[in-house]
């Protein structure tokens, strides 16, 4: 049970990060689109449906398997620093998907809630925190 749970974990973390990495990047051109045109109505669109059709339901998929993987390891608690880092982490991506939330519905609004050059950088988040949970849960350096 515990290899199949990780699997479903690792499918719906791997298309939740897919959604935290390309809608940054949807930003990105959201931002310089003329207000009220083709491109930023396509834009607004697009961004909600990989938000509601695959990011949120990824993202708790990512925690109901999570959650099951700690429960079926209860051993995992104790003297392992790196999943508590990695669980550090994971909290910080969802911080993340909540802030994207929020720059959505502003585009959504018509706002223009931050700078392209903002979104490319801010875009480097997820990858970076990516990187040290693959490693801290391959390695289990501590």
């Amino acid at each position: 049970m515990y290899e199949w749970m990780r699997a479903f974990h690792i499918i719906a973390v791997i298309f939740w990060m897919a959604g935290l990495l390309y809608l940054p990047r949807l930003f990105v051109y959201h931002s310089g689109a003329q207000l009220g045109g083709e491109l930023d109505e396509t834009l607004k669109l697009q961004e909600k449906r990989l938000f509601r059709i695959i990011m949120n339901p990824a993202m708790i998929a990512a925690l109901v398997f999570g959650l099951a993987l700690l429960w079926l390891r209860q051993d995992a608690w104790t003297g392992q620093g790196w999943l508590h880092l990695k669980l550090l982490l994971v909290f910080a991506l969802f911080g993340y998907h909540g802030f994207l939330s929020k720059m959505r519905k502003r585009f959504e609004a018509g706002e223009r809630p931050k700078s392209e050059k903002f979104f490319r950088a801010f875009n480097e988040v997820p990858a970076i925190a990516t990187i040290i949970i693959v490693i801290l849960a391959v390695i289990e350096p501590f």
